[in-house]
């Protein structure tokens, strides 16, 4: 298919979609470095190996994975135009990534309470990276639920149709994203040792 036909609308939908994988891909390479810098420290003698991570991180895993379902159930609404099911299942995803946030601060706490500190004489290169990653990941699931917060005023407006998603799309791709990169830095953290 020649990327150049089809009318203004068409190319503006592919330019914005392309624009989306251009950044999840340059976070992919972001958080790739610093998962490669994990295990390249884990050599050394001062890595702890024994650490463990605190529950509320497992916790909002499950609650990042709901968000991701009740923000494609609120898509498929929306698609069937069902337009109060798609806001309730928005809402619904909203209170759940802000969830995950909370939870998030309160695994630092937990890890906070068991001696492990980001920096300082009782702090380790492991713990250091533990709050790094699990902190970026947090700066980028703001920037999801900013992107949620303009999804769910657009809806409010009546702005998105079966036929007119672009935005709930893009969101949704993002929101998808940010839900699977935390399933997979979970994993890491919690295998690699």
């Amino acid at each position: 298919m020649d990327l150049t036909q089809g009318s203004i609308e068409e190319k503006k939908r592919r330019a914005k979609k392309m624009m989306l994988w251009f950044g999840i891909v340059s976070l992919i390479m972001g958080f790739a470095g610093w998962t490669s810098a994990y295990i390249v420290s884990s050599k050394r003698d001062d890595w702890i190996s024994d650490l463990e991570l605190p529950q509320a991180f497992f916790i909002s895993t499950a609650i990042i994975i709901l968000s991701s379902l009740t923000y494609l159930l609120a898509k498929l609404a929306v698609g069937k135009n069902n337009q109060k099911q798609g806001t309730i299942f928005l809402l619904i995803t909203l209170a759940l990534g802000i969830s995950f946030i909370v939870l998030q601060f309160v695994g630092f706490s937990q890890m906070l309470e068991n001696g492990y500190y980001f920096t300082g004489p009782t702090s380790s290169i492991k713990m250091s990276y533990v709050f790094l990653i699990a902190a970026v990941h947090i700066v980028h699931v703001v920037a999801g639920l900013i992107s949620l917060l303009v999804v769910l005023a657009q809806q409010l407006r009546g702005k998105y149709m079966p036929n007119n998603m672009l935005g709930m799309e893009l969101g949704a791709t993002f929101w998808h994203f940010l839900d699977f990169l935390w399933v997979y830095l979970i994993l890491f953290m919690y295998f690699v040792k």
